[in-house]
């Protein structure tokens, strides 16, 4: 039988049967204020929805990468609680100069109407794709000291801002996705490029999701150690809590205890007006809904804030309350659309919480804004 994509949206995001609302109740207040270092706000309606589930988990202000077509829009809806990171026009119909000369041009907008100080770099091994679909050479945008990659940030810190990447994926998609390493090349290939751009460009760069290798703790220990601008945050709520758990607690309270200060709470959430309602059956995202409903983007917001909460300060230790595909990727006979892995609560120290909730992020992404 055909599962409804949005029956399987909702549950998803919440395949608990959790009430988002009664749950943040009953967590309280975090320590202090929250500072989401990466998310992604890309709708006025949606955003509104988004204040509210702010609101109940504690979260203060967010850092978003929105559309610059949508950017105004979101700003008059959210005002003081969203600062924007630059992005590219991902979805333009010509992607070749949305990633370059777009870019390039969109960059004294982003800085001095939306007072962006940081750009983003996507990276993700599969920019390949997108770069051969654009005619694009992919020598010039795939590495992150590509031609096109180092006049973006080379402009963008003439203007004032800090760099941001996304570079590596889950160990999971490398083992499917990205398994013909003469197209994507093996994982460990990929940080050469950033390594670079580290030594380069000495001002702060923030590493997304964990560096891209939260599966491999003593990689980004070496990373962290031979630069001293590079800083990560905790975004991608699924893939934190499927690889962060799998840590004996010891070992990643010392992490994050070495690294105080530039590891920066995340969490990845995207919010669209796209998820207020249902996608028309015809439409090629009909069957990748993530929600179809206000209701249902309430909860897929919250799922994420519920999640990394319980995660970082709870003991928590049980199943996830968010669907994990990857898990289906790798071992399809074991698992299916609505398989989770475990989420452990690492239960951190108060003084360790507040640094992750917001002390790291005032001291670089705030202080960085107020140049």
């Amino acid at each position: 039988m055909p599962v409804d994509p949005v029956a399987l949206a909702r549950l998803q995001a919440n395949r608990l049967g959790l009430c988002y609302q009664a749950e943040a109740g009953r967590l309280g207040r975090p320590p202090v204020p929250i500072i989401d270092a990466h998310v992604h706000v890309n709708g006025p309606e949606s955003a509104k929805i988004f204040l509210r589930v702010m609101d109940i988990f504690g979260v203060e202000r967010v850092y978003s990468q929105t559309p610059l077509a949508n950017a105004e829009a979101v700003r008059a809806v959210m005002g003081d609680r969203i600062r924007f990171i630059a992005v590219p026009a991902y979805g333009h119909k010509d992607m070749k100069w949305a990633m370059t000369e777009g870019f390039l041009e969109a960059l004294p907008q982003w800085a001095e109407r939306f007072g962006a100080r940081c750009v983003k770099m996507w990276a993700a091994p599969r920019m390949r794709d997108y770069a051969d679909k654009a005619g694009i050479d992919p020598a010039d945008i795939v590495p992150l000291d590509g031609p096109w990659r180092r006049r973006v940030a080379e402009r963008a810190i003439e203007l004032g801002m800090m760099l941001m990447v996304h570079v590596g994926d889950p160990d999971t998609w490398f083992a499917t996705t990205y398994a013909d390493a003469n197209r994507h090349a093996p994982k460990p290939r990929h940080y050469v490029g950033l390594e670079r751009i580290l030594d380069d460009y000495p001002v702060p760069l923030m590493a997304a999701h964990m560096g891209g290798w939260p599966e491999n703790l003593d990689f980004l220990t070496g990373l962290l150690d031979r630069h001293s601008n590079l800083i990560l945050d905790t975004s991608a709520t699924k893939w934190m809590v499927r690889e962060l758990s799998r840590y004996p607690r010891e070992r990643l309270v010392e992490f994050f205890q070495r690294f105080s200060g530039r590891i920066l709470f995340g969490s990845d959430i995207v919010v669209s007006d796209e998820h207020l309602a249902a996608t028309k059956p015809e439409s090629p995202r009909f069957g990748a809904m993530l929600a179809a409903s206000a209701p249902d983007a309430f909860d897929l917001y919250a799922s994420r804030y519920w999640a990394l909460r319980m995660m970082w300060e709870t003991e928590y230790d049980a199943e996830s309350n968010i669907a994990d595909p990857d898990l289906m990727m790798v071992e399809p006979d074991r698992f299916d659309a609505l398989s989770a892995p475990r989420l452990l609560g690492r239960y951190l120290p108060a003084d360790m919480l507040r640094t992750l909730y917001r002390d790291a992020a005032e001291h670089t992404l705030d202080s960085w804004y107020a140049r």
